[in-house]
């Protein structure tokens, strides 16, 4: 039908049909050859393509469900993980137009469980990444158990936010994607709303847009038709990685790769907000220091080959998703997986460079950057003698113990936990669960240890009898 479609409009516009169906062949069985890993065997993916305004290209491939051979289709519905985002920007953008909100509003005003830092936190600065605001489930990857091993909800969100003492930085200061900026926001909407915000999607956004297979998981026991099962693929033996879990804003959009291209659409022809709320949306934000980042709310703004591209991936349990619209060449492109392995930032920019003109050539590949050298000479037994004990966090309400053996030093954690560290320098190591820095008092006793990972900055521990 797609097909018929696009010859319908080159033979109306007095263009030679027989070059262009050929063409379109061509760039399909391309296509066909990114995706070609995904079989009847194996879980995979869907993409969609829209040129113009129009879906040229929507296809799947691999199953939905392994267990019950149900096949992946172009109406397979997905979970996009973190492209939620910009979902959750427009629907706060909504009611700052409508004068509810303003975006330079103080979060407090809105989240009075938010501790208070001593310095401006703004919605702003959740929506651009620069909040400095600790990322909950990095801070609980910490304490042992990482999203998707519990029934999170909104209201642990809360309650981790509210224990953390500091932020990464000063806001505004630095770039640091945190999701816990966009659970707040979610959660900003439904108070200044009067209704969930999933409700308030839903009559503000999706239906609109006529997004019919769109909608958030907010309750994730909830049956879902057409809903893909996600996988993880461990060597190419495939398990269930469902996100159980409540949290939503953050990810948990439940879409079709036709729905999110009628949402690309919304960016050139508004039906949702208007023009004025899409280009903030897709404009970068600065610094304090008036340097440009390449975020804007809930989007990344940046190049494919030289043509711009605002853009976005997610990844959510098994789930993997990217989303791409090109402004100036008016084309988007959308690829939803259900495995851990489906790569579809990558997949989506293969596709995406069969569509478009004017293309850079590509920069050759990188090389991997070398690990960073173990010190050398390492630390003596005595040395790391001093770093064994118990080591407690409130914000992260976790005992980790330093042990000392004869391969150096480990972390232990409750229950059964192992997180052997590697000295990269005096008192500091790497490992699994990021740079650990051991701090002395004074007088070089060891007081206290000190977790750093992207998401989180300077999580302490103090040393415990």
């Amino acid at each position: 039908m797609k097909r018929i479609l696009l010859l319908a409009v080159t033979v109306a516009l007095g263009l030679s049909a027989a070059p262009i169906a050929q063409a379109v062949a061509t760039q399909e069985k391309t296509v066909d050859e990114v995706f070609s890993k995904w079989t009847s065997s194996t879980p995979g993916c869907a993409v969609g393509v829209a040129v113009a305004g129009k879906p040229v290209l929507t296809k799947a491939y691999g199953m939905a469900d392994l267990e019950h051979d149900v096949r992946n289709t172009p109406d397979t519905i997905f979970e996009a993980g973190s492209l939620s985002k910009q979902f959750t920007a427009m629907a706060v953008m909504l009611l700052a137009k409508e004068g509810k909100l303003s975006i330079d509003d103080p979060v407090r005003k809105y989240i009075p469980e938010l501790p208070d830092y001593g310095v401006p936190l703004t919605i702003r600065h959740m929506l651009t990444h620069t909040s400095g605001l600790r990322d909950w489930g990095s801070v609980e990857s910490i304490a042992g158990w990482p999203r998707t091993t519990r029934e999170y909800t909104h209201a642990h969100v809360l309650d981790i936010v509210s224990r953390q003492k500091s932020l990464n930085f000063t806001p505004g200061d630095h770039y640091s994607y945190s999701n816990t900026g966009y659970n707040l926001s979610a959660m900003i909407v439904t108070r200044v709303s009067g209704m969930p915000f999933a409700e308030f999607s839903k009559q503000r956004i999706f239906g609109p847009l006529g997004l019919t297979h769109t909608s958030w998981r907010d309750d994730h026991t909830r049956i879902v038709k057409n809903r893909a099962i996600a996988y993880s693929d461990e060597r190419g033996e495939f398990h269930t990685e469902m996100p159980f879990e409540n949290v939503h804003g953050n990810g948990g959009l439940l879409t079709t790769v036709g729905d999110l291209l009628k949402w690309n659409e919304n960016f050139v022809h508004p039906t949702v907000g208007d023009a004025s709320i899409v280009s903030a949306m897709s404009t970068p934000g600065k610094f304090n220091d008036g340097k440009p980042e390449d975020y804007g709310f809930g989007l990344m703004v940046g190049e494919l080959r030289g043509v711009k591209n605002i853009n976005h991936s997610g990844s959510t349990a098994g789930y993997r998703a990217h989303l791409n619209r090109f402004p100036d060449q008016h084309t988007s492109v959308a690829v939803l997986c259900n495995v851990s392995s489906g790569d579809a930032t990558r997949s989506a920019n293969r596709v995406s460079e069969l569509y478009l003109t004017n293309l850079k050539p590509a920069a050759p590949a990188r090389a991997a950057a070398p690990a960073p050298a173990a010190m050398n000479p390492p630390p003596t037994a005595a040395q790391l003698n001093e770093l064994a004990g118990n080591y407690w966090s409130e914000e992260a309400e976790t005992m980790l113990t330093a042990a000392v053996g004869a391969d150096g030093v480990a972390l232990k954690r409750r229950p059964d936990a192992v997180i052997k560290l590697t000295a990269i320098g005096p008192d500091k190591f790497r490992g699994s669960i990021g740079t650990v820095t051991f701090i002395r008092n004074a007088s070089g006793a060891v007081e206290a240890l000190s977790v750093n990972q992207d998401r989180v900055w300077d999580l302490r521990f103090k040393k415990v009898p």
